[in-house]
């Protein structure tokens, strides 16, 4: 059983940065893909970001490109969610997810283990 947590959230001014950790417990994701979702108030849970085991591959929803950079530390458990240049809408839960596919996966089901969330708030 894996057990991810996300930390970072927070209120932001548009234009502002954060960076979100998912730490993992339990059984190791060091060989396992990992992913970022988010839930806008009102939507539906969307892709952001998603890596593979070892870091040599990235996916990103159109939405983020240029903006957020997924990165991994293996030895820390650890998966970093940096953004930048944040907008409103960008408000969202904010989750993380280890996925079941080599590849790194964009759908949510091709994702267990979910993290609780952290709440990401961008303000005008």
């Amino acid at each position: 059983q894996v057990q991810l947590v996300e930390s970072g959230g927070g209120l932001v001014q548009a234009g502002g940065s954060l960076r979100l950790s998912c730490t993992a417990s339990g059984r190791s994701v060091s060989m396992s893909s990992m992913g970022w979702f988010r839930q806008p108030p009102g939507k539906e849970r969307e892709f952001v970001a998603g890596i593979n085991w070892s870091g040599s591959s990235t996916d990103y929803a159109d939405s983020v490109k240029g903006r957020f950079t997924i990165s991994r530390d293996n030895a820390k458990s650890t998966v970093y969610l940096q953004m930048n240049s944040l907008k409103p809408e960008d408000t969202a839960v904010y989750y993380c997810a280890r996925g079941l596919t080599v590849r790194v996966p964009t759908a949510s089901h091709q994702y267990d283990s979910w993290g609780q969330g952290t709440q990401v708030t961008v303000s005008s």
